[in-house]
């Protein structure tokens, strides 16, 4: 991301510091007391515990006070098997008055080593969370499936084989475990991210390009909130809603289906048929139908599930911050309504997308028992036209956060409602960039496509584990 203005200049200068503050935070294991003004119209969310939570601090420390408490819990409780920490074996007692940790796999389902074979790190959690560390494995590292189990992408592979790097995965991660265990009382400071940066190996000296080149700056998850200038969070929603045609007419959209086709990165070609189907009380379904088999990610309200081709466990559930971003999804496709997501929205400083300027605001939930903070979301909208242009949130996992990201473009009135035609859907183990041909909207949509996917449309699952 480039930063062209001197507003954004000042936004790279804010940040850097408020990411060097975060950095002592976290060596030292203290959140900053720092008294945070909210909106009036805004609450702190409250920890689990009752106490009130500090948004909008820097990273790695959004929601402090909470992020204080896990961090003394880290400390003083062990991690249940395979979590971080203690994937190197062997456990230490709890602490006098401690409670046992909870299971992070939800009754009903299977963990990570119940279902996988020869599951030596990864243990303990669910089938959702584990495919994402995949993920993040392949994102941090540029690789693929293939690079590290034999005959990946094959119809005979063998996930259970024990290739060199597969046992380098699992040294590092034992590795990672313990720098954030002796050096940050067991946060997830340190990442794959951290060193490798998209590289195999990770850069140990600093380019003389990037030293004097162009402003180039990895914004941090958890952004700070901007302490001046720029429109409050009442302007930007408002604005938002008087540029996508005004409250009155969001209001008569309650349903629509999106058709269209869909490409998988990297490929070229139509693309596949796809469709959007949503409704604005919190359910949406999107289908890409590839040859192999349909993509599906569904939530209906209350649970939401994933099914991917050609994949190991080809259908499953989605738990914790995962389930809450399929939530979040849900609700952002009637974007909208999502103001009531987060009680604890903050405004941080401006960032710039392919040259132009976005006002930015990000809200978080409050943390499960053992989280640094809940799921996160990031919404960009253009500081010109007031649409929105993209929204990143973020899930947790054992090895570091999953980002999904979503792009809008190409805005067209629909029923008086301007609706995006071209959508980019990223995550950590794919993208697809759809374009659409129609929607059809308010009509009626049965409870059906928003369940779990019917396994028969998942292609050829012999020898696979769907969940």
């Amino acid at each position: 991301m480039k930063l062209w203005s001197k507003r954004l200049i000042f936004a790279v200068a804010a940040m850097t510091v408020a990411w060097l503050t975060g950095i002592g935070f976290a060596m030292s294991g203290t959140s900053p007391n720092v008294p945070v003004t909210q909106p009036s119209d805004v609450q702190a969310p409250a920890h689990a515990s009752g106490q009130v939570v500090v948004p909008g601090t820097a990273v790695p420390i959004a929601a402090a006070a909470a992020y204080q408490q896990a961090a003394g819990r880290a400390a003083q409780t062990p991690a249940p098997a395979g979590r971080a920490g203690q994937a190197g074996g062997g456990t230490a007692a709890p602490a006098r008055g401690t409670t046992p940790p909870v299971s992070r796999v939800p009754a009903g389902q299977q963990a990570s080593d119940q279902v996988f074979k020869n599951i030596q790190v990864l243990k303990g959690i669910p089938v959702d969370e584990f495919m994402g560390t995949m993920g993040v494995f392949t994102t941090s590292l540029s690789l693929c499936c293939g690079n590290c189990h034999t005959g990946a992408g094959t119809s005979n592979p063998k996930w259970e084989d024990d290739p060199p790097r597969k046992k380098t995965a699992r040294a590092m991660i034992t590795m990672v475990n313990n720098i954030n265990r002796q050096n940050f009382q067991g946060r997830q400071v340190v990442t794959c991210w951290t060193c490798h940066r998209g590289q195999l190996s990770p850069s140990v000296t600093t380019p003389l390009d990037f030293a004097y080149g162009d402003a180039v700056i990895v914004p941090p998850d958890l952004l700070p909130r901007a302490t001046s200038g720029g429109p409050t969070l009442d302007q930007v929603f408002s604005n938002y809603i008087q540029a996508v045609g005004g409250q009155a007419n969001v209001d008569k959209l309650t349903s629509y289906v999106a058709h269209g086709k869909s490409l998988l990165f990297g490929e070229v070609g139509a693309g596949n048929p796809a469709e959007i189907y949503a409704k604005n009380d919190g359910h949406v379904t999107t289908i890409v139908h590839q040859q192999e088999g349909d993509v599906v990610r569904a939530f209906d309200g209350m649970t939401g599930w994933w099914q991917i081709p050609l994949t190991v466990t080809p259908q499953y559930q989605l738990n914790s911050t995962l389930a809450d971003g399929a939530r979040f999804d849900a609700i952002m496709a009637f974007p909208w309504k999502i103001r009531s997501f987060f009680t604890n929205w903050r405004v941080s400083y401006p960032q710039s997308i392919e040259g132009q300027d976005m006002d930015v605001v990000q809200g978080n939930l409050p943390p499960r028992p053992g989280e640094a903070t809940g799921m996160i979301g990031t919404l960009y909208f253009d500081s010109k036209t007031h649409l929105l242009r993209r929204y990143i949130r973020y899930a947790n996992t054992m090895v570091g956060r999953i980002p999904t990201q979503v792009d809008y473009s190409d805005y067209k009135p629909v029923n008086g409602v301007q609706l995006p035609f071209k959508y980019s859907y990223a995550w950590v183990s794919e993208r697809d960039d759809w374009t659409f041909d129609k929607y059809d909207v308010n009509v009626p949509i049965e409870a059906a496509k928003f369940g779990k996917p019917d396994i028969k449309t998942a292609g050829d699952v012999t020898g696979r584990k769907p969940q």
